[in-house]
């Protein structure tokens, strides 16, 4: 088969899991691109079919499992090779041959840099990819304004339930000059929000430079012409430090705006969980980032049901999320992972009682984050447009990440206003649970 032929065909790609993938995802179709190749958005129209997965836990294995058998139904119907890629790869005990007979295919994380010689191998030719000059190297497959920044990648903390250090490696900073120069071509390309993501974005810069440059990084991308919110994912509580709470507070390109992923309160637990932080700590980061800031819009993720929690040690959980009202939480109920720690560890809490406590809390959560939305009414917010559908444009504040925390509609009478764009909205009402009516001021 010539190059020519090969070019011919059509690809197709999926991205499955975080937005660490959605990155990923995008550094592939930008070679695919570049190589030449065809892009459809549909499936069954394609000869090369690619899904990017993710697997870190078993509810996310599935999804990636069922996708593949979904594609896997086109295999010498319109498809011609299956090609899996990502996390489910990387795990080493996962049997594809047997579970997923058909792909032809298989390559772990950081793909997009040998996928193209990937597809070439199995048409039997020899890949001779374009030479890659952009700074970006990457197609944003989000809505154009905003985009993710990925700044490092993999885990050092070995928590006792995650295999993520397993399937991603070492955590890897990327080097400063090319996270600018990458973040400088976003803007040019209308990029106004940059959400850095990373693990554990708190740590960057330790394994390259021997020291944490977090706050640096946030300083010079908030020098870019064009980027007016910079958004800050996934900060582990235990190297939060004073330097990044104070940039935070006076930089008013920074949203006041943190995840920061606690997985659980009790001190117990989260020695069994292999995790540094304790509840003092916690708490302690709690009021300093309110106290700098007291509009500061704090999302975390909570652990239900991991071995070892008692019900006093969940009624201690329940207590927190009551007292410290938290603006967003996501649950997880406690997935047992093979080749993880946790796995061997005694006083399992059995299935039935993780889904009754996570109930629990997400409906201590859900009136905590209602309630919050009635003190936002009659208040006027910068937002920023995001969608919009017949009726309504679709908006955040900068206290909302996109796709995972609450919105604010605008209904379309008498106004006009352009996706991407800032406007000043006045909260008018509550829309259940726990989105928001504006008014453009």
């Amino acid at each position: 088969m010539t190059k020519e032929e090969l070019l011919a065909k059509k690809v197709s790609l999926i991205s499955l899991g975080c937005d660490k993938n959605t990155v990923d995802s995008e550094r592939i179709l930008y070679n695919i691109n570049q190589f030449g190749f065809g892009v459809t958005p549909n499936a069954h129209e394609a000869q090369i079919i690619i899904v990017n997965t993710c697997a870190f836990i078993e509810p996310a294995r599935l999804e990636s499992i069922g996708k593949i058998k979904e594609v896997l139904q086109y295999k010498n119907k319109t498809a011609e090779k299956i090609i899996v890629v990502g996390c489910l790869p990387a795990k080493s005990n996962f049997d594809f041959k047997n579970v997923l007979p058909g792909v032809d295919l298989t390559l772990g994380t950081r793909s997009y840099e040998e996928i193209i010689s990937a597809i070439c191998k199995l048409y039997n030719i020899v890949p001779k990819q374009n030479k890659n000059n952009s700074p970006c190297a990457r197609i944003v497959s989000t809505p154009r304004h905003y985009a993710y920044l990925k700044i490092a990648d993999g885990c050092d903390n070995k928590c006792s339930y995650c295999t993520i250090p397993q399937i991603r490696g070492r955590y890897k900073s990327e080097p400063l000059e090319k996270l600018l120069a990458e973040a400088t071509e976003l803007a040019k390309q209308g990029v106004k929000e940059l959400i850095l993501v990373a693990q554990d974005v708190t740590r960057y810069g330790e394994d390259l430079y021997k020291k944490h440059r977090i706050v640096e990084l946030v300083q010079e991308l908030s020098k870019i012409e064009g980027i007016q919110w910079i958004r800050l994912h996934y900060c582990y509580p235990e190297f939060f430090s004073e330097q990044l709470i104070n940039e935070m507070a006076t930089n008013p390109r920074v949203c006041k705006y943190v995840d920061i992923p606690i997985q659980h309160i009790n001190d117990d637990i989260l020695k069994s969980m292999n995790r540094a932080s304790t509840c003092n700590r916690v708490v302690g980061l709690l009021s300093k980032l309110k106290q700098k800031m007291p509009d500061v819009s704090i999302r975390t993720s909570i652990i239900v049901g991991f071995p070892g929690e008692d019900n006093a040690r969940f009624k201690q959980l329940e207590q927190f999320l009551t007292e410290y009202k938290l603006d967003n939480v996501g649950f997880f109920a406690y997935s047992k992972e093979y080749d993880t720690v946790a796995y061997n560890l005694e006083h399992q809490v059995p299935e039935s009682t993780k889904q009754k406590r996570l109930n629990k809390l997400v409906q201590i959560q859900a009136d905590i984050q209602y309630n919050k939305c009635k003190q936002l009414l009659n208040k006027t917010l910068t937002c920023i447009c995001d969608d919009e559908t017949a009726d309504y444009y679709i908006m955040r504040t900068q206290y909302s990440s996109p796709e995972i925390d609450n919105f604010v509609y605008v209904k379309k009478d008498n106004v006009v206003c352009h996706i991407g764009e800032f406007y000043n909205v006045k909260m008018v009402d509550v829309v259940e649970p726990f989105d928001l009516k504006g008014e453009i001021i």
